[in-house]
């Protein structure tokens, strides 16, 4: 019996011992650690699935705005320097409440609701989740706990975003008609080379805005009235084109106006057609590359994660806001490219520098976004912002410089003369056109609550 219980109380305090061991070895909650990198890398994967999926100009501007905004109500839900957007964009409502503020890793939450609104509006929604997933492991690995109730409200918060985005007309454009072309007046856009495609979008004008009052609010004045008459203001548009393309031709590759061109081409698929092949250039759009120079901004000014979020969020909206303006007019007014009549009237063999996109001509969405965009981000980060531009290095493009963000706009929509593919009023009203829009967002957008009066 002696021997039996010394056995017993032995084995015991095995188990108890074994048990100290497990208990101190157990793996400590560690503090999930959000920084600004982990949004640029969040904003990178979502424009390398856009690129690889192909979206219109348009349609990318929008797959930007809604992640943004719902990682921005995220984050000013635990943040009370920011106002959330409800009431301020058309038709939002407020975001869920939280009863226990302390427990959600804002920061986390809102990348859950960026990633999981962004893998909606993507078709490749394979390469958004792994990437995803990667992310959740490492922080449920970190502290279970604080993953879990920070993820929970990350995925609410998306649902209420992506059910008010639902609501914003998209879907009924997908089932409205192709635009019609009327070959028997000389003014209409027509399909251009070398695919002659359908005019994309041709109803994203009936997209609800975010901000402005409506896609007519700013309407451009009108451009110069069609005439081939060479003494027309709109005949002398079309030579300058003309002549401007054939002299940096000449000029070959190391034109100064060529490489503006192709830095700012931002088509997201250009086609090359050799024999009976073909193949396609897959790029950015314009509102891709504003939004990586707001990163670039971010990046110089060391923005925190919630002011990245804050200068991401206002500049997609303008951007998703000129879009539709633009497109509005674009459809309104129906304007031939220069490269048609160039090739019916001039030089048949003439060719622009870029690939003529294939909707109508005025007014240059390049020039109205890039008005829009410089205009949020000057309003963020300040006039005479110098930076330096890589956003197209991963295309092979070289490193552009500029003195601000309004000089930058500058060039990009000039960049629309040099490649062939806009009239100089497109371009110039474009801009103007784009600039007032932008000032109307920032006027009547408030986001930060100092700046409430």
């Amino acid at each position: 019996m002696l021997l039996k219980y010394i056995k017993s109380k032995i084995s015991t305090g095995i188990v108890a011992t074994i048990l100290l061991v497990l208990v101190a070895c157990e793996k400590k909650p560690q503090e999930i650690l959000i920084t600004p990198d982990n949004f640029y890398q969040a904003t990178d994967k979502i424009t390398e699935v856009m690129v690889h999926d192909i979206f219109s100009p348009p349609v990318a501007a929008r797959i930007y705005a809604y992640p943004g905004i719902a990682a921005y109500e995220v984050m000013a839900m635990g943040n009370d320097n920011y106002q959330t957007l409800a009431g301020q964009l058309t038709d939002l409502d407020a975001i869920p409440e939280l009863e226990i503020k302390e427990k959600v890793n804002f920061k986390l939450a809102a990348l859950v609701a960026y990633l999981e609104v962004s893998k909606q509006l993507v078709f490749s929604e394979d390469k958004v989740m792994n990437y995803r997933d990667s992310l959740y492991q490492s922080w449920e690995n970190s502290d279970s706990e604080t993953f879990s109730v920070s993820k929970n409200y990350g995925l609410q918060v998306a649902e209420h975003v992506k059910e008010w985005m639902n609501s914003d007309h998209y879907h009924e454009t997908r089932t409205m008609p192709k635009f019609s072309v009327f070959i028997e007046d000389a003014a209409r856009w027509q399909p251009t080379p070398p695919d002659y495609m359908d005019g994309i979008e041709p109803h994203w004008g009936k997209i609800r805005p975010f901000v402005i009052d409506s896609a007519a609010q700013f309407k451009p004045a009108k451009h110069p009235d069609f005439s081939l008459k060479k003494d027309s203001d709109f005949y002398k548009e079309l030579l300058e084109v003309y002549e401007t393309g054939k002299k940096i031709r000449a000029i070959g590759n190391d034109s100064e106006e060529i490489q503006i061109a192709q830095f700012w081409d931002c088509n997201p698929y250009v086609s090359t057609h050799k024999g009976h092949l073909m193949f396609a250039k897959k790029k950015i759009t314009p509102g891709a590359h504003w939004i990586g120079i707001s990163k670039i901004a971010a990046k110089k000014a060391n923005a925190d994660f919630d002011r990245v979020i804050y200068a991401y969020t206002k500049t997609a909206i303008a951007i998703n806001d000129a879009f539709i303006s633009c497109w509005d007019e674009k459809y309104r007014s129906n304007l031939i490219r220069p490269e048609t009549l160039i090739n019916q009237h001039l030089d048949e063999n003439w060719m622009p520098v870029l690939q003529t996109p294939p909707f109508p001509e005025y007014t240059s969405g390049h020039s109205v976004v890039s008005g829009a965009a410089s205009t949020a981000l000057t309003d963020v980060f300040g006039d005479n912002f110098e930076f330096d531009d890589t956003t197209e290095v991963p295309y092979g493009l070289p490193v552009r410089s500029f003195s601000s963000f309004n000089k930058a706009a500058d060039e990009a929509a000039v960049s629309r003369l040099y490649g062939g593919i806009h009239y100089r009023a497109a371009i110039d009203i474009g801009l103007k056109q784009g600039r007032e829009l932008g000032k109307f967002v920032i006027d009547n957008l408030k986001m930060e609550k100092r700046n409430i009066q």
